[in-house]
Order: structure tokens, then C-alpha cells, then sequence
């Protein structure tokens, strides 16, 4: 079509726009080029950006050895600050040159598929996930592998497993006696809200109370023995393999 509009211009009008037609072509040319090369930074190996000793992601701030070579900031103590591949000192000096590319290198949510539209730089996006309403969170169930939304798993787990909440309450037998953990599967998101929980064992007569301050929020309940949050029941108030207590789980208040 540009192409008939031209040959239909008088002799001076095809020189004028078959040159502005060449460098529009240029433009678009160089233009195209300039696109394929931002698609290739963006599809570039971003395991460049991770620390080559733990290979966890860089943050800043990051080092260099006289040689070039790099080490994140907690990795330098560990090595006493010698490179493991020349050994010459590091720790001392800041690589501002990879700092500026980790600072402009940004990466969409885990949950980008799922509608989360916000990015982040490389590195950080683990931390938002935990926040993301997107979050997809694990049904707690023995024997479910289901994982959805924590929306959906409230509806899944009510019509499924025929309870209303999503609340995991844990016990640990440990050398020192029982740990009891109460946790809120769900992102650690504003609308989600927050929780607190009191728990109470009583055994001839006495009654021990553990009040949380904060419930903590996960997305897959874990297995391993908590290290905080919890209320450990020594061994000698134990009896039996059955634990009767009284939980109690309000909701915080917004500030």
C-alpha cells in the first residue's frame, strides 16, 4: 500500500518519500533491533545475578576481589575474606557496576500467571510472595495435595474435609516435652488480616496459659519443630498420649 500511494506522487514527491520511506524503514529497523535486544537482556540467564560460592541472589551491597571476581556480602566472613578462586582479599571492595545491574533488573511476581501484576528486583520477589494474595497455600490435610488460593482453600477445605477454619495446630514431642504451635494458613496479606491465639492445659489442678501476641501466617504447613511462637509443656506435666486444651483465636485489629 505505501508502496502504490508513492508511485502515484509526482518525480519530486517520489524522491522526497521513497528517502523518508528508507529512513522510516531504518527507523523501523533499528527500532526492531533495539526491542530484540531488550527481549534478549530480559531473557538473559538471570542465575548471573547469584552469588557464585552460596548461589543464593545477589544483594547489595556486593564485592569484588582485585581480579574481578564476586562474592556477596554474607559469603566474605565465611571465607575470611579471601576469593576462593585466587585468593586475593574481598570484602573490601564494592562491584558498583553489578549493584547498578541488580538495581535495574526487574522480575514479575511468582504468581504472575495467576493475575499478580506487580515486579520487583531480582532477589526480592521470594520475600513478596509470602505477602502475595496470589499465594497459592496447600490444604493441611493428611493425604491432600490440593493448593489454591487461600480463599479457595477455605471453601475447599469446608466442603472437603468439612471444617470451616484454617487454622494448623501442631504438637512436637521433644526431649523436654510437648511444643504446641497454632498457625494461620494464608498469605501474610491486608485482607487476609491478622490473629492472635491463647492456649490453655490444665492437669491436676494446675493450668498453664500461653498467650501468642502475633499468629503466624504460612502458606504450607511445615513439619519441623517451631523455634519461636509456641508453648512448651514439660514432660512432667504429661499424661497420656492426649493433649485437652482450650484455644482461643481472636482477630487483630487493623491500625
Amino acid at each position: 500500500m505505501v508502496g502504490a500511494a508513492i508511485s502515484e506522487s509526482s518525480g519530486e514527491g517520489i524522491g522526497s518519500n521513497s528517502i523518508l520511506s528508507q529512513k522510516r524503514q531504518l527507523s523501523s529497523s533499528d527500532g526492531a533491533k533495539r526491542d530484540a535486544k531488550k527481549r534478549s537482556i530480559m531473557l538473559m540467564e538471570l542465575e548471573i545475578l547469584d552469588c557464585p560460592i552460596c548461589y543464593e541472589a545477589f544483594t547489595i551491597p556486593i564485592f569484588q576481589c582485585d581480579n574481578g571476581h564476586l562474592a556477596c556480602s554474607s559469603c566474605c566472613p565465611k571465607l575470611n575474606n579471601k576469593c576462593p578462586a585466587c585468593a586475593s582479599p574481598v570484602g573490601h571492595n564494592r562491584c558498583r557496576a553489578m549493584e547498578s545491574v541488580l538495581e535495574s533488573i526487574l522480575v514479575p511476581c511468582p504468581n504472575a500467571k495467576l493475575g499478580c501484576t506487580k515486579k520487583f528486583s531480582y532477589g526480592k520477589e521470594s520475600t513478596h510472595e509470602k505477602e502475595c494474595i496470589f499465594s497459592q497455600c496447600s490444604c493441611p490435610a493428611l493425604d491432600c495435595n490440593y493448593t489454591c488460593s487461600y480463599k479457595d482453600l477455605y471453601r475447599h477445605y469446608h466442603t472437603t474435609h468439612l471444617e470451616a477454619l484454617l487454622f494448623a495446630v501442631q504438637c512436637f514431642q521433644e526431649p523436654y516435652g510437648v511444643y504446641v504451635t497454632v498457625s494461620c494458613i494464608a498469605p501474610s496479606a491486608p485482607e487476609v488480616g491478622n490473629f492472635s491465639y491463647d492456649l490453655s492445659y490444665t492437669v491436676d489442678g494446675q493450668t498453664m496459659t500461653y498467650k501468642s501476641p502475633k499468629m503466624k501466617m504460612i502458606l504450607e504447613v511445615s513439619f519441623q519443630t517451631p523455634q519461636e511462637n509456641f508453648m512448651l509443656i514439660p514432660n512432667n506435666l504429661l499424661r497420656g498420649d492426649m493433649l485437652d486444651m482450650k484455644l482461643l483465636i481472636k482477630e487483630l485489629k487493623q491500625e
